[in-house]
């Protein structure tokens, strides 16, 4: 794995989160993040046990990527062990994602940076619970859609891609049912 591809541009710099496309609308409707959201654990990112949730989840918070300065190959090359590619682009088990790009400035109360989470994490007790060092940061509390600053629809490893308003969504609507109808194929 190298680089984040065709998304590296749009990627870079920003605090996102990444999500499902099925679970967008409902993200909007309940008014933005959830710490705690109504999906199964069986469809979320390393939660069969609550002793192995992913540590953002442990210590209630939303997991948001943080490509600040970040450089794919020599990350890969000092975290190996990290799993970031397996979202970027998309999932793959998904078959596309939508990227929410955060305002950073309109969070930056909740935030917890990548330092202060593995200075958290780095104690007894708690090293089981799974994180991606230096790019992995936490929104402590349910994050509103008025911090929603972009958002884009993507799928076919990145080589599509529907920019649209984040609170938009009726437009979202028809972009989701495009990516339905393409993955169907």
């Amino acid at each position: 794995m190298t680089g984040m591809g065709v998304l590296h541009e749009r990627l870079h710099g920003g605090l996102w989160h990444t999500t499902h496309p099925d679970r967008f609308l409902a993200i909007l409707a309940s008014g933005g993040l959830q710490v705690e959201p109504a999906i199964l654990n069986s469809d979320r990112w390393k939660a069969s046990q609550p002793e192995y949730y992913p540590f953002v989840r442990h210590i209630g918070g939303i997991s948001l990527f943080d490509f600040f300065e970040f450089a794919p190959e020599s990350y890969q090359e000092q975290f190996p062990l990290s799993n970031w590619y397996e979202f970027v682009p998309h999932r793959q088990v998904w078959g596309g994602a939508v990227w929410i790009e955060i305002d950073r400035q309109a969070s930056s109360r909740s935030l917890l940076s990548a330092e202060q989470l593995r200075e958290s994490w780095d104690q007894d007790g708690k090293r089981q619970h799974a994180r991606m060092p230096q790019i992995e940061v936490a929104h402590i509390g349910d994050l509103s859609k008025t911090s929603f600053r972009s958002a884009f629809l993507t799928w076919a490893a990145g080589n599509e891609v529907r920019e649209f308003d984040p609170l938009d969504g009726p437009t979202f609507s028809i972009l989701l049912d495009e990516w339905r109808a393409a993955v169907s194929r």
